[in-house]
């Protein structure tokens, strides 16, 4: 372990790098995120303004902003240097469960979770809507690709919708799993997707002809959280075994395994300039290098 942070006093439900790989952001049930040091573990800012639980998190490509979604349908963005919040957007009715951003950091997907079912796409500083996709039941995850060109949806109902990120057409519904989708990922090069969740499996497939090239069993319950390695070579997942593994993502062959955590493992996170993973249990976050 490389450090441990525990300035969260209830359950962390999100967690994400900042581009640079110097700042972690964390949130969750005592309805605050607070960055943190990814090296000493010292809290550098709490935002406090959210009204209920926080579940979903997110950095500005640029890293100057974070958006984060709450319980009661709110997205928040502010700025990540003073916590000043900069707009709040409540198109959703419920839990959003997903923030997103796109790569020019012009929009941002939102997810909704219970009693929403709603994929939102909107101008980050303004809330105005590009489109609301309603097709899908209870959305967990809806990560906007790294070429800005698609997003992966992934469901309750146990599918992973590829929409067009600028108009919300579906481009493809991936239907490989066996139970609801609560994670999904794209590789850094945006040619392939990872989704996981219930059915204890990772898939790979194609975002394109929805060919299934790979699926890693290594996990013995429903995995909740994946992440690429920014070279592609690897895929990092947790989830209620309160394991954190990383395999090949060509080969599904293990590379190393994190048993310290004693709960589900809620989030996992891979810096994007380094060998360094982020992983939250309860309200307790630790940071290890590969």
């Amino acid at each position: 372990m490389f450090t441990s942070y525990t300035g969260h006093t209830d359950n962390v439900f999100a967690l994400a790098w900042s581009p640079d790989g110097h700042t972690l952001a964390s949130a969750g049930r005592d309805r605050t995120v607070q960055l943190w040091d990814a090296i000493m573990g010292a809290c550098r800012l709490t935002y406090q303004n959210h009204s209920s639980y926080i579940l979903s998190v997110s950095w500005s490509p640029n890293g100057r902003y974070i958006a984060s979604g709450d319980t009661a349908g709110a997205v928040h963005v502010w700025r990540a240097d003073t916590g000043t919040t900069v707009f709040i957007y409540s198109g959703h009715v419920r839990f959003v469960r997903s923030v997103s951003w796109s790569a020019d950091g012009r929009f941002i997907a939102s997810g909704g979770d219970y009693g929403d079912s709603t994929l939102r796409v909107w101008e980050a500083f303004s809330g105005k809507e590009l489109y609301v996709h309603k097709d899908q039941d209870r959305i967990f995850a809806a990560p906007w690709s790294p070429d800005g060109l698609r997003i992966a949806s992934g469901s309750f109902d146990a599918t992973v919708q590829v929409l067009d990120a600028l108009n919300g057409d579906i481009a493809l519904t991936y239907h490989g799993h066996n139970g609801p989708v609560y994670t999904t990922d794209w590789s850094p090069n945006s040619q392939m997707l990872a989704s996981a969740g219930e059915d204890t499996l990772v898939h790979i497939w194609s975002p394109v002809d929805g060919e299934t090239i790979l699926k890693y069993a290594g996990h013995k319950r429903a995995v909740k959280s994946l992440d690429w390695s920014p070279d592609g070579h690897y895929i990092v997942s947790g989830g209620d075994d309160t394991t954190v593994q990383i395999w090949s993502a060509s080969t599904g062959k293990e590379v190393a395994t994190n048993t310290v955590h004693t709960a589900w493992v809620r989030c996992v996170s891979w810096s994007p300039t380094g060998p360094l993973i982020a992983s939250a249990s309860g309200s307790v976050l630790q940071v290890w290098e590969l």
